[in-house]
């Protein structure tokens, strides 16, 4: 992967580009509590060659989700399995909605 690539890849909210220090810094946390919303499987940074842990944007966005909910008191743990629950609950919702729509489609009246 040339830097170009690399510089390309910025925009997907998947690309690890950020440093624990980084994200921890950008989400007003610590580094422990990025530890924390790790070990509670509800997120999973890719390693770096080093070993180092690398958060997406969209990991950031989850950690601020738990962080929101643990700042109005929710335990960490439950608040990770709230947020896990309500992932599921979209994806339900979505699926359903996708149903729906291809039941429709196959009512509607032909001419």
């Amino acid at each position: 992967m040339t830097a170009d690539d690399s510089f390309g890849r910025l925009d997907d909210d998947d690309y690890p580009a950020y440093t624990m220090g980084r994200a921890a810094e950008m989400l007003g946390t610590t580094q422990g509590f990025l530890r924390a919303v790790g070990e509670a499987r509800l997120i999973t940074p890719l390693r770096s060659a080093g070993g180092h842990r690398r958060y997406s944007r969209y990991q950031l966005r989850i950690a601020a989700r738990a962080r929101e909910l643990v700042d109005q008191g929710t335990p960490i743990e439950a608040a990770c399995r709230i947020i896990i629950l309500e992932d599921q609950l979209e994806e339900a919702q979505r699926i359903n909605a996708e149903h729906r729509r291809a039941a429709e489609a196959s009512e509607a009246p032909t001419a």
